[in-house]
């Protein structure tokens, strides 16, 4: 994303240009000339890396402009979120569902007073709350996901369930880790990365609070 009208204010003068950068090496990641960048470590959710970029003289090929026509970059930009959010929403009720089965299946295995913990309200309550939430964000999921397969403005429902899944994706996780009890907290046990894995899913792609933002705006009417 990149400024081709200096004239013009704010997101209007902004265009989107497709990079195209080298093939790297471990001791030359950006072999491109005006590239850098390096590794960002992470607590959790490691399955991807992440990296900072860092553009200074980039040089771009006129012809490698998006959409050929200057001044859309914002837009273009605004209108991977519908998609993004909803595939961040699946990817959450993936870690959720993750850790309700490892702390299901924890809480079958392990005994205390002579039988499982699973038979202790307390344990079974979490999980089983646990359950409904995760439903409850998979079908509000569904129903984004269509809205977007059918051609349909969905902002409101991509950002619901973008909030919602990724909360249930915590709160299930953290749900889990009581579950373990002391040993939850232990590198050894899984459940502990689930929890790490969990934690970001409500700051990409846009934080809870811009989701927030978003689904108050429309409240107020669809033109907003």
């Amino acid at each position: 994303l990149a400024r081709t009208d200096p004239s013009e204010p704010g997101y209007k003068g902004l265009s989107m240009f497709l990079a195209e950068k080298p093939r790297g090496t471990d001791d030359d990641p950006f072999p491109a000339p005006g590239m850098s960048g390096g590794e960002i470590e992470v607590l959790g959710y490691r399955g991807m890396k992440e990296y900072e970029l860092s553009f200074d003289g980039f040089e771009v090929k006129a012809e490698n402009l998006l959409g050929r026509e200057e001044g859309n970059g914002f837009k273009q930009l605004m209108t991977t979120f519908e998609s993004a959010r909803i595939q961040t929403a699946a990817r959450a009720l993936g870690v959720a569902q993750s850790a309700l089965e490892i702390g299901l299946r924890y809480a079958t295995e392990r005994e205390q007073f002579g039988k499982p913990i699973y038979s202790f309200p307390r344990v079974y309550g979490k999980l089983a709350w646990s359950v409904v939430e995760i439903m409850m964000a998979r079908q509000l999921t569904y129903f984004a996901a269509r809205q977007k397969d059918l051609g349909k403005r969905c902002d409101l429902e991509a950002g619901m369930a973008k909030l919602l899944a990724a909360r249930v994706a915590w709160s299930t996780a953290d749900n889990a880790v009581q579950v373990h009890g002391g040993n939850g907290y232990a590198q050894e046990y899984v459940i502990s990365r689930v929890l790490c894995d969990a934690r970001i899913l409500n700051i990409f792609e846009g934080a809870a609070e811009i989701q927030a933002d978003v689904i108050a705006r429309r409240l107020l009417g669809p033109a907003n």
